[in-house]
Order: C-alpha cells, then sequence, then structure tokens
C-alpha cells in the first residue's frame, strides 16, 4: 500500500492518512536508520515507512512537503490460539519448513542445481546443500546429468526420484482401478479390478492385483497405498463412515490392506483426492480458495479455502451433493429425498435418456456421450439437463464457500464445449454480488483420482508450502542448517 507523509524535520514527522486506527505522531531522530538507500521509519504501533535516502529531505533542512512512501504492516496485537492443539516453533520446525520449500521448488523446476535452488529459495548454499542431501538419503530426489556452465564449475542438477512410487486404488461401487503412480505423477501401470457388496472378498481382488503389480516392479520403491473413496472417510480413524453408493457394511478396509501388503495406507474421498491431485501437480498456486466437483455415479465435493484443506467434523465437510434442492424429488440412496446428486449425477443422466427413449436399449454415459456428439437429439437433451442441474448445485456452493475457483471433474468434462456455457450460465443465476468464480473442467477423469490417491502418500499433510517467491529470497533469514 503506497501512502503519503508530510515531512517537516527529520525529528517531527506528521503522517497523512492510511495508517491504522488514523495513527499520527512524532518520531525522533534515533527512530530513524538507513538501510539500503532507504530511511525506515519505526512506529509504536509497529508500522514501517520506507523512505528514499538520496532524494528525501533528509539530508539538509526543508521546507513542509509531501513524498510517496511504501507502508508495511508488522505483527502486532493478539491471535487467536487454541491451546488443545498447539505444537510449540522449534529449530526443528524451520528445517521442515526449508526441507518442504526445497522439495517442492525441485519437483516445479527439475532439472534444477543446487545454485539455483538457493537463489530461488533464499537459502544459503551450505544449507541448501545440506537439505538435498537429507532428500537424496530419503529417495525423494536424485542427481541426474552434469550441465554445462560458462565459467566454473559445472552444477550437477537436481530431479525427483522416479523409482519412488506409491499404489494409486480408485473404487467405484462396481469397479476399482488399481495403478502405480511416481513422484511426478506419472501412471507406470494400471488394471482394473470388479467389486462385489462383499468388502472381504472385493478387498482379497484389490491385494491380489496390488501384489501382482509390486512383483512386477522389483527395483521401484513402492512408499505406500494410496486410496480414493466414493465417501466420506473419518480422519482420525481413517474408517469409511459414509459411503451411501457403494453399499459396503462396516468394514476396516484399511487394516486389511495394510496387513497384507506390510505397507501404510491412506484413504480419502474422491473429490478431496481429486482436489489434492490438482494441488499437487497441476499447480494452481496463489488461488487459496477452491472448490472441485466430481461428477460421476454421484456428485462428491471437495473444499480448499483461505490455503488448507477442510475436512470438518469426522471428515463430513463437503457434502453438497446430498443437499436437498427438491424435497418432493425421487429418493437418494442416503435416504433422503431430492438431493442434488439425484438431478446432477451421471445416473441422473442416464434416467433423463430413458424418459426421453423408454424403448431404448441400456445404455453408458460413455456410450450417452458419444450419440450426443453424433447428433441424437434425446442424449444431448438428457445431458443438457444434467449440465442445467450441475449449474444449479453450484450456486449452493458459491453462496455459501464463494470460492474463486471451480473445478468440475468426471467424464461430462469430455463435453465441456457442448456443456460448460450451461452450467456456467445457470451458476451465474441469483448471485449474491458481482464476481462468479471461474468454472473449469480438469479434463483428467479417472487419472485425477488415481494421482490424488498417490498424492496421499506423497503429501506430508494437508497444508500447501506456500513458495518463496523466486527474486524475493535473497535476505531471508536461514534456519534450515
Amino acid at each position: 500500500m503506497v501512502d503519503r507523509i508530510l515531512i517537516g524535520r527529520p525529528n517531527n514527522i506528521a503522517v497523512s492518512g492510511g495508517l491504522s486506527s488514523g495513527l499520527s505522531g512524532q518520531v525522533g531522530k534515533r527512530s530513524l536508520r538507513r538501510c539500503r538507500g532507504a530511511v525506515l521509519c519505526y512506529w509504536p504501533s509497529g508500522e514501517q515507512l520506507s523512505l528514499p535516502w538520496r532524494r528525501g529531505p533528509w539530508r539538509r533542512s526543508v521546507k513542509e512537503r509531501e513524498i510517496p512512501v511504501q507502508m508495511q504492516s508488522h505483527a502486532r496485537g493478539m491471535r487467536h490460539i487454541d491451546l488443545t492443539d498447539v505444537q510449540l516453533a522449534s529449530s526443528e520446525t524451520a528445517r521442515q519448513i526449508n526441507r518442504d520449500i526445497v522439495l517442492e521448488l525441485i519437483r516445479a523446476n527439475q532439472p534444477i542445481s543446487r545454485a539455483d535452488l538457493s537463489r530461488r529459495s533464499g537459502l544459503q548454499r551450505s544449507t541448501v546443500s545440506q537439505i538435498v542431501e537429507q532428500l537424496i538419503r530419503e529417495k525423494w530426489v536424485c542427481e541426474g546429468a552434469v550441465a554445462s556452465a560458462p565459467r566454473g564449475r559445472r552444477p550437477t542438477m537436481l530431479e525427483l526420484n522416479d523409482d519412488l512410487v506409491v499404489i494409486a486404488v480408485d473404487i467405484h461401487p462396481k469397479l476399482a482401478t488399481v495403478a502405480t503412480v511416481d513422484l511426478k505423477g506419472r501412471l507406470l501401470s494400471r488394471s482394473q479390478v470388479p467389486l462385489t457388496s462383499d468388502p472381504a472378498a472385493s478387498t482379497r481382488l484389490l491385494t491380489d492385483c496390488m501384489l501382482r503389480m509390486r512383483e512386477a516392479l522389483p527395483r521401484k520403491s513402492i512408499e505406500g497405498i494410496g486410496i480414493s473413496l466414493p465417501g466420506r472417510v473419518d480422519p482420525a480413524t481413517q474408517r469409511l463412515i459414509f459411503a451411501p453408493n457403494l453399499h459396503w457394511p462396516d468394514f476396516d478396509l484399511k487394516k486389511v490392506i495394510e496387513k497384507t501388503m506390510g505397507l501404510p495406507v491412506k484413504m480419502e474421498n474422491a473429490a478431496t483426492a481429486c482436489l489434492l491431485a490438482e494441488l499437487t501437480f497441476r499447480r494452481i498456486d496463489g488461488i487459496r480458495d477452491v472448490v472441485l466437483v466430481t461428477v460421476s455415479e454421484g456428485v462428491g465435493t471437495g473444499v480448499f479455502a483461505n490455503g488448507q484443506l477442510i475436512s470438518g467434523n469426522r471428515g463430513m465437510a463437503g457434502e453438497f451433493g446430498h443437499v436437498p434442492i427438491d424435497p418432493s424429488g425421487l429418493l437418494c440412496s442416503c435416504g433422503r429425498k431430492g438431493c442434488w446428486e439425484t438431478f446432477a449425477s451421471c445416473r441422473a443422466a442416464l434416467r433423463y435418456y430413458k424418459e426421453l427413449q423408454p424403448q431404448g436399449r441400456t445404455i453408458t454415459f460413455h456410450e450417452l456421450l458419444n450419440m450426443a456428439e453424433e447428433g441424437d437429439k434425446s442424449a444431448a437433451q438428457a445431458l443438457a439437463k444434467q449440465a442445467l442441474y450441475i449449474g444449479r448445485g453450484l450456486q449452493l456452493i458459491i453462496a455459501g464457500l464463494s470460492p474463486s475457483l471451480i473445478l468440475v471433474a468426471g467424464d461430462i468434462t469430455s463435453a465441456w464445449h457442448r456443456f460448460g456455457p450451461a452450467i456456467e450460465n445457470e451458476a451465474a443465476k441469483l448471485m449474491l454480488g458481482e464476481a462468479l468464480p471461474r468454472i473449469l473442467p480438469t479434463h483428467e477423469g479417472e487419472i485425477a483420482r488415481l494421482r490424488g490417491a498417490a498424492a496421499l502418500v506423497f503429501q506430508r499433510g494437508a497444508v500447501r508450502v506456500q513458495l518463496l517467491d523466486a527474486d524475493r529470497g535473497a535476505g531471508s533469514s536461514d534456519n534450515g542448517s
């Protein structure tokens, strides 16, 4: 924020406008110091004013005049701290933060040299070297080719370790996809497994597939297993607690798979997993409020608000698909009537088509999309009705969360050129403000769920690390050594 400061003589400075609480006052000569070609003024409130030195009025007595200044706020006052859930910062905290920043910089800019990491992060070269050695020992990073240099020592480039992989599982009500995914988000292998209403029998089929995949990759280091589910997972117990479309009784999926595979298992709702994939592999840095909507046999949402993934009480946050939009509507699998997913899911689109063509054969959603592209009017009308209800449900999300970006994942995104505008137009109705969030497709379909399942294992936690500006770090403090 640029403000103006009214200057008389160096020991009498009155501020005009802008400062918190209408602050005005005086600063003595000892409150002024010269720093990098500028004079810094510190006020009792903690405000910092930076004035140019060379052309400023400090070097001579001048009449009262105004000059523009840059104002920065310092941390003052009180901030609420929940003492029931607090961890004191330590030198280890700083080391972990610096480690995460360096790893993210490598992932985003690979191949990259240690010197470039130091420049981009603002950390000293010795600190960067220590962190890199740690990441190499942990198998996250490996050394690659030696780059050419105009002068001096030729740098050894760093990149993510291709041999570090996870097993990713995407579960649907009748079918699961199992894949191996590396640190770069690439799918190395993929297989499909049929599922039944018996969770124990289905789990045996899944673990058999995982064992075959592990045997086929003897040189890879498998870090764990990530599972994307069509339901909600309790973060504390990692048990599936709400999955009305899956129709599985209470079953400890995580415990059974961990016992069979001997690997750690992380589970998450499919929409949240897709959102995590976008945050991890698609790089939407700088956007702190995002909602991702998955449209398949049901409708799910993952919420990223104020820079954090939101899980809510027992992981139930984001169940917009089971918010009734018409109490007189059809019975939903959750037991309520008229839920959003009964109007906007792929099952709903197939039902609309059946209503238009009651004598037609039973088709899949993929076939419905193809028929619409080939000019089938009934298929196009069914999908248009689905798009309308997707947009109508987005009104609830916009009003309740006010995200700056809404991502839509699912097979309908393959026909976004036809139905995207209808979704956007319907969502724009009944807007409470003027700014409609951007509504974009992910275009990755099932791959997004698999990448999200992999990111569950790769991620340390659900809070994103905000990267330092590439050109800002020269004077950063060095706490990572």
